[in-house]
């Protein structure tokens, strides 16, 4: 409690006085996790529009070329950009509009952010060693696990090579 005046008040309100720097910096984790052989991919890039997102494509149609490639993604501009060369052995599939809970990926994305959140990161280099870190603890077991949503399975036979 405080007195002004003569009169008490509450510490309602009050706000901590610290230091800090306010900082804009970024780097961003592109990535695909297959729910059907475990295998994925991470790719982290400095920006988030469709040129990235090209380069990502390409270096993902190139890890393993033989393999065909479904991308499920949300509706982001830059995933629909008219400017997009989409590499021969990679479909994109979009989802319906706010339905971010039928994506696969999404439990992959949650896991990661749980384990990055409330972390204090002095240097762009920190985070990618973050993402270095999470990328060489994934294995196939755990993305199959986490990215195994039962509609994939219903009425599709997979092959698997």
């Amino acid at each position: 409690m405080f007195t002004k005046n003569g009169r008490m008040l509450t510490a309602k309100g009050v706000k901590p006085i610290c230091n800090f720097q306010q900082v804009y910096k970024n780097t961003y984790l592109f990535g695909a996790f297959s729910p059907i052989n475990g295998n994925h991919f991470l790719y982290e890039l400095n920006s988030c529009d469709a040129d990235t997102f090209q380069c990502f494509l390409n270096q993902f149609s190139a890890y393993e070329p033989e393999e065909y490639k479904i991308i499920v993604l949300d509706n982001g501009a830059f995933h629909k950009a008219k400017s997009l060369q989409i590499p021969d052995n990679i479909f994109l599939l979009f989802l319906p509009p706010y339905a971010p809970e039928l994506n696969p990926a999404e439990k992959m994305w949650q896991g990661i952010k749980r384990q990055f959140s409330n972390q204090f990161y002095k240097t762009l280099e920190e985070i990618s060693s973050f993402f270095t870190n999470v990328a060489g603890g994934l294995t196939k077991s755990l993305v199959k696990s986490t990215c195994a949503y039962n509609y994939i399975f219903v009425d599709i036979d997979w092959t698997i090579i």
